[in-house]
């Protein structure tokens, strides 16, 4: 794994501050026009208020909102302008791949972590962070304070892959722990059994919580830019193939968009966002459209 300390301190939190400078009109735009959106309660101008009704306590009533509006208005409880968000990042062994790029799968994914992280902490949204293998791992109790930002980035510098995948039992785990609504974004090259895992996410669905699943796959993993003999191995069973690439190529990355498309269609009828990424992508230019696609639904 390449040194993590060089994309978060200080380059990636220049980075950081960049997307969230890019990031903040779309933001806006798209909780307005996106209420049932999983963000909903990502900004506190847009959620800390509501119209007074018969029974609201006239002492709840926001006098400078009125002020301004001439209408009247009471301040939400932090129940119900906040939604917590969970970082849910998998270290198993097949995240540290990477053929040709700078990030790992896993690098990958926490710059992706550190850029959400600081988002949500800008908007006053509790985020904490979660990671596992074939079991829940480490956590950062999610918190909405100024100070859970180096928290979280200190955290996501000393992470290293572990062992294999069990995704599903995760998921489980992290189901049983939950004790609110909350919002569950998960990275991982999802290379697990694929019937439990969908079945995880279903059921933590139907649990109310919100979940945006970021399948981040190495570069190479789509591309398939082999040549001449390749020895394919499984980095978590160390099983390994040797196939000519020029014979293999075509019904590779026909695989890969057959399983990309497959958990497109499982989880968008399951109302679960499932956002395929590859390492070639700038990790803030692929949040940005993930966010421009939600918000033109």
């Amino acid at each position: 794994m390449v040194a993590v300390e060089q994309y978060l301190k200080p380059e990636l939190a220049a980075q950081i501050k960049r997307l969230d400078l890019r990031a903040k009109m779309v933001v806006r735009g798209f909780l307005q026009g996106l209420h049932a959106s999983p963000f909903h309660g990502f900004s506190v101008e847009f959620s800390e208020h509501r119209r007074y009704a018969h029974g609201d306590d006239p002492k709840d009533i926001d006098w400078v909102a009125y002020a301004k509006t001439g209408k009247y208005y009471v301040k939400k409880f932090e129940s119900e302008t906040n939604l917590t968000g969970y970082l849910a990042i998998d270290l198993s062994k097949s995240m540290d791949y990477t053929y040709r790029q700078q990030l790992t799968k896993l690098d990958y994914s926490i710059c992706l972590a550190a850029a959400l992280s600081y988002l949500m902490i800008q908007q006053q949204d509790p985020v904490g962070l979660i990671t596992f293998d074939t079991k829940l791992g480490a956590s950062v109790p999610p918190r909405s304070r100024r100070s859970q930002l180096p928290t979280i980035l200190s955290h996501l510098t000393k992470l290293q892959v572990a062992g294999e995948t069990d995704l599903a039992s995760s998921i489980n785990q992290l189901a049983a722990m939950l004790r609110h609504r909350s919002l569950i974004m998960l990275m991982s090259d999802l290379l697990t059994d694929e019937k439990s895992m969908l079945n995880s996410l279903r059921n933590l669905r139907f649990a109310g919580h919100d979940i945006i699943v970021f399948h981040v796959l190495d570069e190479a993993e789509v591309t398939f830019p082999f040549q001449g003999m390749v020895q394919l191995r499984d980095p978590e069973t160390g099983a390994s193939q040797s196939v000519r690439a020029a014979d293999a190529a075509e019904d590779y990355r026909q695989t890969v968009a057959s399983i990309r498309a497959r958990y497109d269609k499982e989880l968008t009828e399951s109302r679960i966002d499932y956002v395929p990424l590859d390492t070639s992508q700038p990790y803030d230019k692929a949040l940005m459209e993930y966010l421009l696609r939600r918000r033109g639904r």
